[in-house]
């Protein structure tokens, strides 16, 4: 289920991340417990805002080489570590290496979906505010598409 959504002509997620939260809010009514988001969003002030709002933030510092394990951590936390080391820290460990796994079965599915199930390779409109209102019924499509089969499975279920 797509709970906020926003279309941007610049290429960083960066500045972005507090829109985004604000976005979840007015759409559920409350703030996610935590935040996983790729490197794009990585910024010391990212982290900041999101312990700021008491949101858990779980965010790549870098890229990491497709299909090869991330490097174990050794030993105590350092004492000089900064917001980017303790975050690279956080994301070795279990809690945090399971935590940000989860955004491959959340947020990639969908843009996987998007594109190979339903064909969107390009927006079809052009401008900022005509692109966000397409890729807005496309989301819409997809929570409803979702809710149908979760509806119809549990139909088949009760008759089953």
């Amino acid at each position: 289920m797509i709970v906020a959504i926003g279309v941007s002509n610049q290429p960083p997620d960066v500045e972005h991340l507090p829109a985004m939260l604000e976005r979840t809010i007015a759409n559920t009514g409350q703030l996610p417990r935590t935040f996983i988001g790729d490197a794009g969003y990585w910024s010391e002030s990212n982290v900041a805002e999101c312990h700021r709002r008491g949101v858990d933030p779980h965010i790549a510092t870098g890229r990491q080489k497709h299909g090869q394990p991330p490097p174990p951590i050794r030993g105590p936390l350092p004492r000089n570590i900064d917001e980017k080391g303790k975050m690279h820290r956080k994301l070795r460990n279990k809690k945090g290496r399971d935590n940000y796994a989860r955004r491959k079965t959340i947020v990639e599915p969908v843009f996987g979906q998007a594109k190979e199930c339903r064909g969107l390779r390009r927006f079809l409109l052009r401008g900022l505010e005509k692109v966000n209102g397409e890729w807005a019924l496309w989301s819409l499509t997809h929570n409803i598409n979702k809710l149908f089969r979760y509806r119809r499975k549990q139909a088949v279920l009760a008759t089953g």
